[in-house]
Order: structure tokens, then C-alpha cells, then sequence
């Protein structure tokens, strides 16, 4: 019986997305996993098709739902919330990006246990030494194993309490937006619950590697913020 529901919403990025799916089947703990395919390349979706036995994911094509153009993240949450709440359990999202290690989500699980306030528990992100790395590095010289914190969880790897997901329906999500982390975030404390930061579980985060341009941010800023308010991406 899966004790949580996880999805990976996917955009290309084959390589890492299948990196991300095998630490997933690791896990000590029994789960159902999703890959939500948002419009990839016919080989990347054709991949995701071949592998998905072998590591054992469940595989929605958005394509099939929708013709509206890639990123879909408020449809895939909505999907996720009512599968979740359908199933009684709480939402795990682990990006593309993503490699979990075999005990994160069990860690997850048993924070939020901790407070019946719960809204939000994600884990630190690490770059492949171990050091804290984007998007967290508000929280690079915190020396506590668990935080409790008014700033924004990243969903790279972020669980939603099945508390917090009876208590707002994605539904109201804002259709001008593309990624929801802040606005997610900072509803949870405002519906009144606690959200939290794992330090004591952290993750390998490769920023960026499902959606290469948005390493312009580093490499050339004026092509990303151009790309970024000009062309109307990464809306936030």
C-alpha cells in the first residue's frame, strides 16, 4: 500500500528524469509515482514509455489532456491534489532535476507526522559535493537539522500534507503563473499552517537541467531577463 502519492512533472531532460524515477523506486518506503510528460520530443516520450516498466512509474501524457502549450504545472498540480485527496495521501513532488537518496521520503513523511500543523515539508538542495546549492542557499549557514521558516519552499522536493491539500483547492491557482512554489508557500502560512525545511535530508539538485535556457540566468543575465519579461516566461 503506497503511504504517498509522487509526482515529477517532465520536459525533456530524458537522462536526469530517469535518474530521478530510479532513486524514486528506491525508496524504503512504498509509493505511487506519476510522471506527468509536458509536451517532450517524440524520443523523450517514447523513453519515458520503454522504461517505465522497468522502474515502475505510472506515465500521464499532457498532450492527451490539453493543447495548451508547455509548462502545464497548475494542471498537473490540480490532477495530483485530486488523485491525493482521492487516495487519502499526502502529494510528493520530486523534480526532474532531482535525486533523492533511499530514506529522504521516509523522512518526509515522519516530519510531518511531528505537528499537526504541518503544511509543507521539502528537503535542501546539494550540488553533487554535498554543498547547499540553488535554490536554498537562503538557508546555506542554518546549523539546525529541521527549520521552520516564513520563506518560500522550492518544490523541487517538497511533500504537501494531506491537511494542507483538503484546505485549498488548487483550482484557485492563478492561470497568468507558471511555477506556484512562493504562492504555495506563502498560502500554507496563511491557511495557518508551518512549513518546513529538512536539512537532515537533503537531495542532489542539478538547477535548471530540465529547462537548459534558464541557466542564462548565470551565464548571459540580460538574454535570460530579456527571454524572461520580454517573451513572457518563467512567471512567478
Amino acid at each position: 500500500m503506497a503511504e504517498v502519492l509522487v509526482i515529477t512533472p517532465v520536459k525533456n531532460s530524458i537522462e536526469t528524469t530517469l535518474d530521478t524515477a530510479s532513486a524514486i523506486a528506491a525508496s524504503n518506503v512504498s509509493v505511487r509515482h506519476i510522471i506527468f510528460n509536458d509536451f517532450s520530443t517524440a524520443e523523450t516520450k517514447s523513453s519515458l514509455e520503454d522504461h517505465q516498466s522497468k522502474i515502475g512509474y505510472e506515465l500521464i501524457h499532457i498532450e492527451d489532456l490539453t493543447d495548451h502549450p508547455s509548462p502545464n504545472y497548475k494542471l498537473v498540480l490540480q490532477l495530483a491534489q485530486k488523485m491525493a485527496l482521492e487516495a487519502g495521501l499526502p502529494l510528493l513532488v520530486v523534480e526532474s532535476d532531482v535525486v533523492i537518496k533511499h530514506d529522504t521520503i521516509s523522512s518526509l513523511l515522519s516530519q510531518q507526522v511531528k505537528s499537526a500543523k504541518s503544511g509543507l515539508v521539502g528537503s535542501v538542495t546539494v550540488d553533487e559535493a554535498g554543498v547547499v546549492n540553488f535554490p536554498y542557499l537562503k538557508f546555506k549557514g542554518v546549523k539546525e537539522s529541521v527549520i521552520r521558516t516564513h520563506r518560500s519552499l522550492s518544490f523541487c522536493c517538497t511533500l504537501f500534507t494531506l491537511n494542507f491539500l483538503k484546505s485549498y483547492d488548487f483550482a484557485g491557482l492563478d492561470e497568468a503563473k507558471d511555477w506556484y512554489d512562493t504562492f504555495i508557500s506563502k498560502k500554507s502560512i496563511e491557511l495557518g499552517f508551518e512549513n518546513y525545511v529538512l536539512m537532515n535530508a537533503p537531495v542532489w539538485h542539478r538547477p535548471h537541467a530540465s529547462r537548459p535556457w534558464k541557466q542564462l540566468k548565470y551565464t548571459n543575465p540580460l538574454k535570460y531577463y530579456f527571454l524572461k519579461f520580454w517573451k513572457g516566461l518563467d512567471k512567478i
